[in-house]
């Protein structure tokens, strides 16, 4: 029997970018190991695009690297060890349309470059932003749009529209992150221009980091909007008190399926993620999730990302 949860903030743990969740049965969400999720059928022209090693080889070993979970991106099933959610129904769907078997490897964030830097992961799910710094030693197929929030203690009358919103506050981000990035950015900018300094906290768990809002420890989350608007949406105690395009203000950031650079495999991933969104089965992972709204039209090969910094 499936048993649905609602996300409890003293159970809820962030590691890299991610976080261990157990949720309500208001929502309406499965959490179970038994996922029934949605599927596709092979498409023969993508599976076509494979270089023969990895049609040889029968498997997509999918890099994870949401640690110890990040609801509803990927976290671990009731049983603690199946992983599930977002990003790994697309790498169900990507591993079906290719008539490859997925084999989810959960990873930190960190690990998942270096696994992917050796070969050790075929492709990394884990809800990552493409950006031109990353285009240097990855390419990317996309699937998602790349949406980012800030979220604060409800009732808050603050609310970031720009950088200059975050000055002389203390907020929390996950290291390594492209809202890393650019909340580091956005505080240069701000000090260079003679506001005052934000503080940066960093929690290894989400658990601290809720807890810290919670307390006034620190003014707000800045984190990928789909797991704060799950967090808001099921805590009852938190808003989003701003939301960006994970590539900043001139450019619609970009969520993508991504491989070592030159290794051959890119557009197979392309193929499949078309096929997925043409034949309806990508839709319905992302309603299921309630991310809908950052749905794209079709994938693409490495198109700009955040830009680079001088």
């Amino acid at each position: 029997m499936k048993r649905f949860l609602v996300l409890s903030l003293a159970l809820l743990t962030l590691a890299g970018c991610g976080s261990q969740a157990t949720a309500a049965s208001d929502t309406g969400v499965n959490t179970s190991a038994a996922q029934d999720r949605v599927a596709t059928t092979k498409n023969e022209a993508a599976a076509a695009l494979l270089p023969a090693r990895a049609r040889d080889h029968g498997t997509l070993v999918v890099g994870a690297g949401f640690g110890s979970g990040s609801v509803p991106l990927g976290f671990y099933a009731d049983d603690n060890k199946t992983p599930i959610g977002l990003e790994v129904d697309i790498a169900y769907l990507v591993a079906g349309a290719l008539g490859l078997k997925p084999e989810i490897e959960v990873t930190s964030w960190e690990n998942l470059f270096l696994g992917l830097d050796s070969a050790k992961y075929d492709v990394g799910f884990s809800n990552i932003t493409v950006t031109e710094k990353r285009k240097q030693k990855y390419d990317f197929a996309t699937y998602r749009k790349d949406d980012i929030a800030f979220e604060a203690k409800k009732g808050s009358s603050w609310r970031v529209t720009s950088g200059k919103d975050i000055a002389g506050k203390t907020i929390a981000v996950g290291s390594g992150t492209n809202q890393e990035k650019i909340l580091v950015d956005w505080n240069e900018a701000n000090v260079k221009a003679g506001l005052p300094a934000a503080t940066i906290k960093y929690f290894q768990k989400n658990t601290d980091t809720y807890l810290a809002l919670s307390s006034g420890r620190i003014d707000a989350y800045f984190g990928p909007n789909p797991s704060i608007a799950y967090h808001v949406k099921t805590s009852g105690e938190t808003e989003t008190i701003g939301k960006f395009s994970g590539a900043g203000p001139k450019l619609q950031g970009l969520i993508a399926a991504t491989t070592k650079k030159d290794d051959g495999l890119v557009k197979a991933y392309q193929a499949a993620l078309n096929a997925v969104i043409a034949d309806g089965s990508y839709a319905k992972v992302l309603a299921r999730w309630n991310v809908a709204g950052e749905a794209v039209e079709k994938s693409e090969i490495n198109p700009p990302g955040l830009p680079l910094t001088s």
